[in-house]
C-alpha cells in the first residue's frame, strides 16, 4: 500500500515532470538556448547543483523505497537527482562537457521531454487517481 510519502511525491513530482516535458517539446529551440546559456556559466552548474542534491538528499531521506512498483521511480528520481547534484557541485567542467554532447544531438531534447512527460503521467495517474485515501 502506498504510504502517503510516495502519494505527496508523486502528487508534487508528477505534474511538474509533465510541464517540463511539454515545454520542451514546444519551445525545442528557447529550451536549447537556455541550456547553452546555463553551461556557459559555471556559477549556475554549481548553483543548480546544490539545488539538484538538496532536493535529492530531501527526497532519499523520506522515501528510500527499493520496492517492485510505482513507488520506486520516487526512490531512483530522489538518488539520480542526489548524484547530478554531487557532479555539477564537484566536477562542473564535466557536467559544461556531458551537457554539450547532448545538446549535439538533434533529437536528445526530444527523448528527454518524452522521458519526464511518461515519469510525469505516471507518477501522476498514481499521485491523484491510484490511491485509496
Amino acid at each position: 500500500m502506498p504510504t502517503s510519502t510516495s502519494i505527496f511525491l508523486a502528487k508534487l513530482i508528477g505534474p511538474v515532470a509533465v510541464v517540463i516535458g511539454i515545454g520542451v517539446l514546444i519551445n525545442r529551440d528557447t529550451y536549447r538556448k537556455l541550456s547553452e546559456e546555463f553551461l556557459a556559466s559555471y556559477a549556475l552548474i554549481y548553483l543548480a547543483g546544490i539545488l539538484a542534491m538538496t532536493a535529492g538528499v530531501a527526497i532519499v531521506l523520506n522515501h528510500n523505497l527499493w520496492v517492485a512498483d510505482w513507488r520506486v521511480i520516487i526512490t531512483l528520481l530522489g538518488w539520480l537527482a542526489t548524484l547530478g547534484g554531487v557532479m555539477r557541485i564537484v566536477f562542473p567542467q564535466r557536467v559544461e562537457h556531458v551537457g554539450r554532447w547532448f545538446l549535439a544531438r538533434p533529437t536528445a531534447l526530444c527523448i528527454a521531454a518524452a522521458v519526464w512527460i511518461a515519469i510525469g503521467v505516471v507518477l501522476s495517474l498514481f499521485g491523484y487517481l491510484r490511491h485509496t485515501p
